[in-house]
């Protein structure tokens, strides 16, 4: 993969972590879950737990700007720290090889299956399994998401 500064970032640096992957935008109506994403991700991260960024502008051309711009707009807007990648595809023949394996993982409470907008959430266990996946809608501070990253870890 490659980070939103346009380094190589290697997801195994986060082995043994569990990892909240998600895929964003910054012109959506789900924009403001960047706060409860970032609360989450220090909330929970000296116990080893990781948000992940995936910038995807394949949902009503919601991020339509540069990987600087889009980290601008994170570190400016939202005080974003977690890490975050460059920006990809979730569905279709572009689809990134890690939206494959998270998209095929029979899971709750979302099953297997294309993404349906942005902001869909993936939670994968410290061995780097898929463990839940919530939908756009699901809040990054809801109590059912608290209990299954608490679960996790």
């Amino acid at each position: 993969m490659n980070s939103i500064k346009g380094t190589a970032a290697a997801l195994s640096e986060y082995a043994g972590k569990v990892a909240l992957i998600v895929n964003v935008a910054s012109k959506c109506g789900l924009t403001p879950q960047y706060t409860a994403l970032e609360a989450i991700f220090r909330r929970y991260s000296a116990r080893g737990f990781v948000v992940l960024g995936f910038p995807c502008n394949q949902f009503g051309g919601q991020e339509p700007g540069t990987e600087d711009e889009i980290q601008t707009f994170c570190s400016t807007k939202y005080d974003v720290t977690f890490p975050m990648f460059a920006k990809l595809d979730v569905n279709g023949d572009a689809r990134a090889p890690l939206y494959d394996f998270l998209t095929s993982a029979a899971t709750a409470p979302e099953g297997p299956g294309d993404i349906l907008w942005n902001f869909a959430k993936f939670l994968v266990d410290k061995q780097g399994n898929v463990i839940a996946r919530f939908s756009p809608t699901e809040a990054p501070d809801s109590a059912t998401l608290a209990a299954a990253i608490e679960a996790a870890l």
